[in-house]
């Protein structure tokens, strides 16, 4: 499955600002989160790809960083994505 333009519209329009709002980090964590989610599911199938597990590995970081900066700049921010998404149990 491939990320289309409609598809990120939706995600940044549903968790950031607006559909166009591709800046904030609440539509950044969002899009890493669905993107994470896809290369999963990917390598339940094929687990010898290595490329992939490498490119999993670098979005999981970039997340985290992310969302360590909104928990830093704004805890309400951090906690409302943080149980829109379901990252934290």
């Amino acid at each position: 499955m491939y990320l289309t333009t409609d598809k990120k519209k939706e995600i940044f329009g549903k968790h950031g600002k607006s559909d166009t709002d591709t800046g904030s980090a609440e539509g950044q964590v969002a899009l890493f989160t669905y993107r994470i989610n896809h290369l999963s599911g990917h390598l339940k199938r094929n687990h010898k790809d290595y490329a992939t597990e490498r490119s999993l590995v670098l979005l999981v970081g970039k997340r985290k960083a992310l969302l360590d900066y909104l928990k830093k700049k704004d805890i309400n921010r951090y906690r409302a994505i943080i149980a829109e998404l379901g990252l934290r149990k």
